[in-house]
């Protein structure tokens, strides 16, 4: 049941908020409302308990370590919102999953941003870009069969781990000077334009596709990569953000809480990832990977 609710959550609805305004606001004897008590209500369409609450605030806070440290915390905060919003669409976990999610992303990015040698030129330049592809992709979503393109995404992310797995070195050397325009040109189409576009259309894994893809084309380390990749993933967030939002799809009340501790574990994520250095981010990089793969191919074949 739940499977079938993340497959729907990932397979369009972006691009469903896109095409339609908000779902019209239910009488009071048609609100949702669990029956154990106290009851919270979070928006026109959904009542949740107080425990349910907490539970969501702690997932959120979870999400936002996991994003500060290396992307990835979706995998965690979308399944648990639709499993906490059971009766309402999946739009409104997805929209109230990126509006959540951008909060803690964008102080994990002022915080590497102080503390960790980022071009922030640069890194400013891929976000632009990626906003406007993220929302371009979102618009295209329901037109793409996401039960194809799962396997593939979950080849890629086994093919990513096995790679840095077998390569210790990788992403550990020290950050070198200015790209090459060359250099700078491929990552604005890459890591902008195609994982940006990816982020909007489907979503999985764009935090960890951000970081090898830094450090593949900008020779950056793990770390480097990571806190670089916070600005670009804070433009993708904003881009789709921006579709629901038109669409009046975002429980604003719960994602207002769910916020607070996105953004806790978010400043703590990225103060571990700087203490710790890329060694600590190679490790948590791997677990992720490995929980994609496991959520991906649940979402493709579990019952």
């Amino acid at each position: 049941m739940v499977a079938d609710r993340v497959r729907s959550a990932d397979s369009g609805m972006i691009g469903a908020a896109a095409r339609s305004r908000s779902v019209p606001p239910r009488s009071v004897g048609e609100q949702i409302r669990i029956r154990d008590h106290p009851v919270i209500e979070v928006g026109p369409v959904s009542d949740i308990t107080f425990t349910t609450a907490v539970l969501l605030c702690i997932a959120a806070g979870l999400a936002g370590w996991i994003d500060a440290v290396v992307g990835g915390g979706g995998l965690l905060q979308l399944p648990a919102l639709l499993i906490g919003l059971p009766d309402v669409s999946p739009t409104y976990a997805l929209g109230t999953n990126k509006a959540v999610a951008v909060t803690g992303t964008s102080i994990a990015a002022v915080t590497y941003a102080r503390r960790a040698p980022v071009d922030v030129r640069l890194a400013l330049r891929l976000g632009a870009v990626a906003l406007a592809a993220a929302g371009g992709g979102a618009l295209f979503a329901s037109a793409v069969d996401k039960r194809v393109l799962q396997p593939l995404i979950m080849v890629a992310l086994l093919a990513v781990a096995a790679f840095v797995f077998l390569r210790p070195q990788f992403g550990t050397a020290s950050p070198g000077g200015t790209p090459s325009r060359r250099r700078a040109a491929a990552a604005l189409l890459v890591v902008g334009v195609g994982i940006g576009f990816y982020d909007g259309i489907l979503g999985p894994g764009t935090g960890t596709f951000l970081v090898i893809a830094l450090v593949a084309l900008l020779h950056m380390n793990l770390l480097t990569a990571s806190a670089t990749a916070k600005v670009v993933n804070v433009g993708t967030n904003l881009g789709a953000l921006a579709v629901f939002a038109a669409g009046g799809t975002v429980l604003w009340r719960l994602a207002a809480g769910m916020a607070l501790f996105n953004m806790a574990g978010g400043w703590v994520g990225a103060h571990m990832a700087l203490r710790r250095g890329s060694g600590f981010v190679r490790v948590v990089l791997l677990v992720v990977v490995a929980g994609l793969v496991a959520r991906l191919a649940w979402d493709q074949w579990g019952t």
